[in-house]
């Protein structure tokens, strides 16, 4: 089922997205929505592993690598959008610029779409950041306080200018 010639919106699919701090709890969430509504599930950690193991280093090589792989992915989660089928992308929608690039996906699937902002203070984050990095061997990236303030002072929150449908989810 694609998309109309008419630019109407595909009934059933939706892309379904994430804004929240790290350690927030948006890739638990993902598995459940994607389990839920029997979506595909792609997940930015997983290939950014898989593609580019050992090499995100820092947050300059993070935009590199992560640039690629929204580069790449964009057409196939279109593709999948306008056959019908949902899709979550556990990827970080977590400033103005990461939500563009959702936007344009909506836009040419012609899809509906649901921003779930994981609204979690930053003790419960650290907390979980804590306890998920602590079977982790010491020097691990992106575990500790000091990577999660740094990582955070990049956050911004959707605005209601931006026009999406956002789910938001405090805690």
């Amino acid at each position: 089922m694609g998309a109309s010639q008419t630019g109407q919106r595909i009934a059933m699919a939706k892309l379904m997205f994430f804004c929240g701090k790290m350690a927030a709890g948006k890739s638990t969430l993902a598995r459940q929505l994607a389990e839920r509504d029997h979506a595909v599930l792609l997940s930015q950690d997983a290939l950014l592993d898989a593609l580019f193991p050992n090499l995100i280093v820092n947050v300059a090589s993070y935009i590199e690598y992560a640039g690629r792989i929204n580069q790449a992915i964009a057409p196939l989660v279109v593709d999948i959008l306008s056959k019908g089928v949902s899709v979550v992308l556990d990827f970080p929608a977590n400033t103005r610029s990461q939500r563009a690039w959702f936007r344009e996906m909506i836009e040419r699937a012609r899809v509906d779409h649901e921003l779930h902002y994981l609204d979690t203070p930053d003790d419960i984050s650290k907390a979980q950041l804590r306890a998920r990095s602590a079977h982790l061997p010491p020097g691990t990236k992106w575990t500790t306080e000091e990577d999660f303030n740094l990582i955070a002072s990049h956050f911004r929150a959707p605005e209601p200018d931006e026009a999406f449908i956002v789910i938001h989810h405090r805690r």
